[in-house]
């Protein structure tokens, strides 16, 4: 009868243990990147870091005060108490009142410990400045650039098609871009092979379409960094697509007139104003008004956010059939590319067929 009470203690002090461990990590501030390169900027332009803060703990996190080493720089707190797993954009701004490089700080208190922890925005405020905005609207890392996908479109086999892309080093620090996860198909050449403060280059990728297997499309992602070592991330992501056609020689002189011929009732599809997670589905019908079989051997799409639903891949002179488009509005206004549906026939005419998406 006695064991009682002894477990019960034994219990008891697991459980006060167990208490008193919780508050170590009940509530914990995280910021994902706690160093932002602002660049360059203007004198008297202000210039602004945004940093992630998230709450990987378990309980209520409450910040109780944000502090900066100067009153140069002001705090946008958009709110005090974060629950677990909840985030926000702590925004810190410079008044970029003094010429030449420099480094902020501030100081985020919280319950998730008894050190604060730290952010640091720094970069430089120059007397001349030029606003690149406009020429280069993508940021890629730590790049800016004229383009955040790249396609090569209407691809022969043996073609070695190159896209450029311009780049520039907007912040402080010296830079060695570099591309990379290419698959065997792509070349990449940057130049100049370093980039100084405010400066430009070029990237050029070269498609050898002999190492595409398949017509139509292919698609893959290369990452440009901004120096040797860099991890991979989707800030760094550059998607890149191929549309390779097939070949319509047999078909060329006399021979063209005993061709399929294929007739859309639309080629272009406008779901409207789409908003929330409601499926909306749309149906085209497909013809072949030809003198032999149509053969549609690929369709696909150029961004996910999309299913297709197509009801036979061979007609038959005067067959026709239905390909229905549905999207999902959640993952379609997550894409960088336009939404588009590509279909590769044996037309002579219509080899390359694109179905465009519009959404709103």
């Amino acid at each position: 009868m006695k064991i009682i009470p002894i477990i019960g203690k034994v219990v008891g002090l697991s459980l006060v243990f167990f208490l008193s461990s919780v508050p170590a990590s009940a509530q914990k501030l995280s910021v994902t990147k706690t160093t932002i390169d602002c660049g360059r900027t203007g004198y008297m332009m202000p210039i602004t870091a945004e940093f992630e803060i998230k709450n990987k703990g378990l309980r209520h996190l409450t910040i109780s005060e944000v502090r900066t080493d100067c009153g140069c720089t002001s705090v946008e707190l958009p709110k005090k108490s974060l629950g677990p797993g909840e985030k926000f954009m702590l925004r810190v701004t410079y008044d970029a009142r003094m010429l030449g490089h420099f480094q902020k700080q501030a100081a985020i208190y919280s319950n998730g410990s008894k050190a604060p922890v730290y952010v640091m925005m720094k970069g430089v405020v120059l007397a001349e400045w030029e606003d690149y905005s406009g020429n280069y609207p993508f940021t890629l890392g730590s790049l800016m650039t004229d383009m955040n996908h790249v396609e090569f479109d209407n691809v022969n086999k043996g073609d070695h098609p190159e896209v450029v892309i311009n780049i520039l080093n907007s912040t402080s620090e010296r830079m060695q871009p570099n591309v990379l996860h290419l698959p065997s198909y792509l070349k990449a050449l940057v130049i100049p092979e370093t980039l100084e403060s405010g400066q430009k280059g070029k990237v050029t990728l070269t498609l050898n379409s002999n190492n595409i297997h398949g017509m139509g499309l292919t698609q893959t992602s290369v990452y440009l960094a901004s120096k040797l070592g860099e991890k991979v991330g989707t800030e760094t992501e550059l998607p890149v697509s191929v549309v390779l056609l097939p070949d319509m020689s047999t078909f060329d002189g006399a021979a063209k007139k005993f061709a399929p011929k294929m007739k859309l009732s639309a080629s272009n599809l406008d779901f409207g104003q789409i908003d929330g997670k409601l499926k909306k589905t749309e149906t085209i019908t497909i013809t072949n008004l030809g003198q032999s079989v149509l053969n549609i051997s690929s369709l696909q799409m150029f961004t996910g956010g999309m299913k297709l639903t197509l009801g036979k891949r061979e007609l038959h002179p005067g067959e026709e059939t239905k390909l229905k488009v549905s999207v999902e509005p959640d993952q379609l206004l997550k894409a960088r590319q336009k939404p588009r549906v590509l279909m590769i026939t044996n037309d002579p005419d219509n080899a390359k067929v694109v179905l465009n998406i519009n959404v709103r």
